[in-house]
């Protein structure tokens, strides 16, 4: 199974340009013909573009430099060296580039299809023929090409959905994401089942579509690297709207759901601004009576949930696109 990778850092490196030639022209019966060194090809650049066929990172190496072909030698008779081939480098949409050294962002690649040029290849050196003038008749000498720009950058994915799941281990998120979606997340009964985020679509019959985000299950002090730590959420920062979920089975709730809070604020605070609805999974666990009571006890809007009951999963439905239009 390929490795989840969500932050990693590369080296890149445009093409050199190629240096001019140094040449005379040689004809039958012209024996001192004048310079003809034609100009070095342009180093290609580095691009940078959003590939919706990439779902991480993992397809980089830390010990390699991507780099774009070098220019040409410029040659005899004028002739211009061939411009270095660009180097394309496809990411996820949702990776953010910053310069590896300040942590500067360079950009964030959203859309597919919109190159973003990240290193400049080097220029060509002109050929002697550049420097004929009416003083100097026959330069022997040529430039070479410029280096190309070379840095290191670091690739940083915040996925993109509409909605994301938030809850403790455990607390039924996969389980839940699988049953709404098209999703096949790794589905157990211990915590920390999810160590990566996971993807789902959920479908309406009009053709209406929403991605959801099924984040690692949080702990507390995660926003200080505690558990799975920053390496989750992260992903959260991009979703429209966050469902947090609630093991109905387990106790003191205000507490659960207060905990997930404070760990976003305390790692962003606009989290909180996102729009929200709390879920009471797994309620196929407890009795009608213990649910109606926990709700009374809790005290807030909440959608119970159990995925054995399609009923149940219709109104989640409901209240995920009444969430989404708001």
């Amino acid at each position: 199974m390929t490795k989840f990778t969500d932050v990693i850092t590369i080296n890149i490196k445009a093409g050199d340009g190629g240096p001019g030639a140094v040449s005379f022209r040689r004809e039958k019966y012209i024996e001192f013909g004048g310079p003809d060194g034609g100009d070095g090809g342009k180093g290609g650049d580095v691009y940078i573009t959003a590939d919706r066929g990439f779902y991480n990172l993992s397809h980089f190496f830390t010990d390699r430099v991507y780099k774009a072909d070098n220019g040409s030698h410029g040659s005899g008779v004028n002739k211009h060296g061939k411009d270095g081939d660009d180097l394309i480098i496809k990411v996820p949409p949702g990776t953010v580039v910053s310069d590896a050294s300040s942590d500067d962002i360079i950009t964030d690649i959203i859309e597919e299809g919109i190159p973003y040029k990240i290193a400049t290849g080097g220029i060509g050196g002109r050929g002697n023929a550049f420097f004929k003038s009416s003083t100097h008749k026959t330069p022997r000498f040529a430039q070479p090409g410029m280096p190309g720009e070379e840095l290191r950058i670091k690739l940083n994915l915040k996925l993109i959905a509409d909605i994301g799941l938030v809850g403790l281990p455990n607390a039924g998120k996969s389980t839940l994401l699988s049953a709404v979606t098209n999703a096949n997340p790794k589905i157990a009964n211990y915590p920390f089942t999810t160590l990566i985020p996971n993807l789902g679509v959920v479908e309406y019959n009009d053709g209406v579509v929403y991605k959801i985000a099924d984040i690692p299950g949080i702990i507390e002090g995660a926003h200080r690297g505690l558990g799975l730590g920053l390496s989750f959420l992260q992903h959260i920062e991009r979703v429209k709207c966050i469902l947090y979920i609630i093991d109905s089975s387990g106790d003191e709730l205000e507490y659960t759901l207060e905990l997930l809070k404070n760990e976003l604020k305390t790692y962003n605070p606009e989290l909180l601004n996102k729009k929200s609805k709390i879920i009471l999974s797994k309620i196929d666990l407890i009795t009608e009576d213990e649910l109606s009571e926990k709700i009374n006890d809790f005290g807030r809007d909440v959608i119970p949930i159990s995925v054995l009951s399609d009923d149940k999963l219709e109104l989640l439905y409901s209240e995920i696109r009444k969430l989404m239009e708001q």
